[in-house]
This record gives C-alpha cells, sequence and structure tokens, in this order.
C-alpha cells in the first residue's frame, strides 16, 4: 500500500511539473554563434531616419552594417540570411522607472520586493533584488521593450535603479548599467485641505515637510563632504552611495509632479551640488519650460494615458505633453505609470503611439522610448539606436510597432542572441482557444 501511495504521489508530482513548465519562462538564448543579415524591411533607426529597403547585418552581438540593402557589399553567403520583406525593423524599446522583476503580484505581499523600511535608504540596489524569471517578463518582450531601468519605491530616498536587459539567467547576467540612478520623492508642499481645516493643522504639517527638508539637506550636505575624505576612510554605504550625484557619475531622479515642486526641487539639488538632475512624473513641466530647458534637466514623463489634472486644463493636456516638451527643446522620455504599472507596463509602445497623434511624428515618438532613454541613461553609446558598432538590440515587427491594431512581433535580439517570444499569456490563449474553439 505504502509503495503504490508513493508511485501515485510520484506521478502526480511529475504531472504538475511538466503542466507548469508549459508556462515557465523560455531558457535565455545563447550567444551570437554566426553572422546574421535580415533584409528587405523597413528600418527605423531610433534617431529619427528612415531606410526602405534596408539591410542591418551583425555579429557577435554588434551591429557591423546598417543601411540601405544595395549597399551592403559583404559575401551574404558568410551569413544567416533572413527575409523581412514588408515588415518593420526598430531598437529595442526601452522601458524607464518600473518595480519590473520586482513585483509580480501587487495583492501578494509576498512577491513584492520594491522596497525598503524607512526614510533615507541611498544604499538600496535595486538590481540585487530583480527577479529575471518573472512570468511578466516574457509578455514586456513580445511588445518589443527589450530593457528596463528597475526602481525602487518608497521613503523619501528610495534607493538606486539599476538598468537591465530582459534576457538573462540571473541578476548578474541581466546588468547592462548597474546603480546608474538615485531616487528622490520629493514631498509634496503644503496646502489646506479644505476651508474647515485650522491654521495650526495646517503649520503643524507644513513644520513636519520643513523638518523633512533639513534631514534631506543634512544628508546631502553630510555625503559631499564625505566625498571629500581621504581613501582609507572608514566606509558608510549610505555616504558612499551618494557619491556619485556630485561627481555626474549618477543621475538624480526626482520624483515630483506639480510646478512649484518641480522648481523647488531642482534649485535645492542644484545648490547642493548635485551635477545631473531629471525630473520623474512631471506631469505639470508645461508650466516650467524655460526653467527646465535653462537648467538641462531632462523629464521622465509619466502618465501620459490620464486625465487632466485641472478642470480648466485642456482635455487633451496628458496626450499632448510630449509634444510641448519636444517643441520646447527639452529632453525627454516616457515611462508607463499608473494602475496595472508592470502588467500594464507592455503597452509602453503604444503610450508613444498615443504621444504620435498628439504632436509628435513617429519618429519622435519611437526616440521616446529607445535613444531618449538610453541617452538619459547612459547607454546611448551602446542602445537606443541601430547604428554600425552598436548593440544588436532591436525587434522585427509584421506592422508598426507603436500601434497596437499592427504590433505584432516576430523576431527579437538582444546583443545578437535570439531569444524566444514565448510567454504564458500566449500559452493561456492556445490553450483556451482550443477549448473553446475560437
Amino acid at each position: 500500500m505504502r509503495f503504490t501511495h508513493k508511485l501515485f504521489t510520484l506521478a502526480l508530482a511529475l504531472g504538475a511539473s511538466a503542466t507548469a513548465a508549459l508556462g515557465q519562462v523560455p531558457t535565455p538564448a545563447p550567444a551570437q554563434a554566426k553572422p546574421i543579415l535580415l533584409v528587405g524591411g523597413t528600418l527605423h533607426v531610433g534617431n529619427g531616419t528612415v531606410v526602405n529597403d534596408a539591410a542591418v547585418a551583425f555579429d557577435k552581438g554588434r551591429i557591423t552594417y546598417v543601411g540601405a540593402q544595395n549597399g551592403f557589399a559583404a559575401d551574404k553567403a558568410a551569413y544567416e540570411v533572413v527575409d523581412v520583406k514588408g515588415q518593420h525593423i526598430y531598437p529595442g524599446l526601452i522601458l524607464p522607472n518600473t518595480t519590473l522583476g520586482l513585483t509580480e503580484v501587487d495583492a501578494v505581499r509576498a512577491t513584492v520586493d520594491s522596497r525598503e523600511v524607512g526614510v533615507f535608504n541611498p544604499n538600496v540596489r535595486a538590481l540585487i533584488a530583480y527577479n529575471t524569471d518573472s512570468d511578466i517578463i516574457p509578455t514586456l518582450r513580445t511588445n518589443g521593450v527589450l530593457l528596463a531601468q528597475v526602481t525602487p519605491r518608497g521613503g523619501m530616498i528610495s534607493g538606486q535603479s539599476s538598468v537591465v536587459q530582459l534576457d538573462a539567467w540571473n541578476w548578474q547576467d541581466a546588468a547592462v548599467r548597474a546603480d546608474e540612478g538615485m531616487h528622490l520623492n520629493w514631498p509634496a508642499m503644503v496646502l489646506k485641505l479644505n476651508a474647515a481645516e485650522e491654521a495650526q493643522a495646517v503649520q503643524k504639517r507644513q513644520d513636519a515637510r520643513d523638518q523633512q527638508l533639513r534631514d534631506l539637506e543634512s544628508l546631502l550636505t553630510e555625503a559631499a563632504a564625505y566625498q571629500q575624505l581621504p581613501k582609507g576612510r572608514k566606509e558608510n554605504l549610505r555616504l558612499t552611495a551618494l557619491g556619485g550625484l556630485f561627481d555626474g557619475s549618477k543621475t538624480l531622479f526626482i520624483h515630483v509632479d506639480y510646478g512649484k515642486e518641480m522648481i523647488e526641487a531642482v534649485r535645492f539639488a542644484k545648490r547642493l551640488g548635485v551635477q545631473k538632475v531629471a525630473v520623474v512624473g512631471a506631469r505639470d513641466a508645461w508650466m516650467a519650460l524655460d526653467f527646465l530647458k535653462q537648467n538641462n534637466v531632462a523629464v521622465v514623463l509619466s502618465r501620459i494615458h490620464a486625465l487632466p489634472r485641472r478642470a480648466d486644463d485642456d482635455y487633451d493636456l496628458p496626450y499632448k505633453l510630449p509634444a510641448i516638451l519636444q517643441q520646447a527643446g527639452i529632453p525627454f522620455c516616457l515611462d508607463y505609470q499608473g494602475d496595472m504599472e508592470i502588467p500594464g507596463s507592455r503597452n509602453l509602445a503604444f503610450i508613444a503611439g498615443t504621444a504620435a497623434n498628439f504632436g509628435l511624428s513617429k519618429e519622435q515618438a519611437l526616440t521616446s522610448v529607445t535613444l531618449s532613454p538610453a541617452r538619459l541613461m547612459g547607454l546611448d553609446k551602446d542602445y537606443g539606436s541601430l547604428e554600425q558598432g552598436k548593440s544588436a538590440t532591436l525587434v522585427v515587427s509584421t506592422g508598426d510597432l507603436l500601434d497596437m491594431r499592427t504590433n505584432n512581433v516576430t523576431r527579437a535580439y538582444i546583443d545578437g542572441r535570439a531569444f524566444s517570444l514565448e510567454n504564458k499569456q500566449l500559452y493561456l490563449n492556445r490553450k483556451f482557444s482550443g477549448k473553446y474553439g475560437l
């Protein structure tokens, strides 16, 4: 009886593992083994240039030729030639400001590892918590998102973000640029909540905010002084982590929305010696265009698919804000925040598509999710556009990548590696389509 029970248990376990395997994250692709040549497609370089009947060649993960097909002079016999006639070739999209790989199911606390306890956590590294086995990651790759800036949340200083590529065995393999940014959540200005609120209560909240800013100034001042100490000093992880803000090796990403708060936050950071500043969210950026440009502040624009903030705002203000920034000459890129942030991040391309219908050209919209975030994160020498010598990180789509009606990625490469576009959602779609005859 005991032997029969063991056989039953073993069979049940094997059956469960076989079923689970169908929905698992695909195995990461091996390194590129042979030169590849894509021919015949329409090439969208990512910097505004479009080439019809193009060719893109790459070997050992690097682009060796990009341009018109009739200008490719090498022997095609040495290449694995892929005919993509009638299709479109794009740089892999880059998703800024995301908890991808840090959050699996928002409602299940055990799957959320995006924040630490405390107010000031500059030494926190989002990279080491990044889960390459997340079921959500392949769903983004299927829509063309191949890199992401994994970002912590919570507190006033949340910690350090890192850029990862989305086909890796572990966080070490995934890392493209580690600890490239520090994230600061700017405390909201104090406003009277309602007519009945007493002045004493308002002042109490104002005093609390003033103390927060004094504590922040004290920490940044101490960090700047710490960098001047001689080598061999006793290590302080928090102050060491902040050091890159003062030599320009890290960007300070300030999460802030209101116009006055943006101006206050940028002036605060500049006064304390921070070299590179970007604002994240920035829904009131249109109110501070001259200030942002004069101070060389880049914008990570959030929540394009949103209602206006105020009753007297233009109904389409969130949609046309990218075009306003483009016209003002302010560097910007788009992220995906809002309800269902993580599973919805696969729609990054369609956020850019909306901007393309409200003032941006299609190529400008593409740049906002490729080359622009690459520049902001210091990756543009390798990623963000398809140019000779850069990484062969790209996607091929049968239709317009930024249009949800025609987006259909058929091939994708990260550093020249052709990986599987399979994901759990596609598997479930096939499973239940078969059951119900859809």
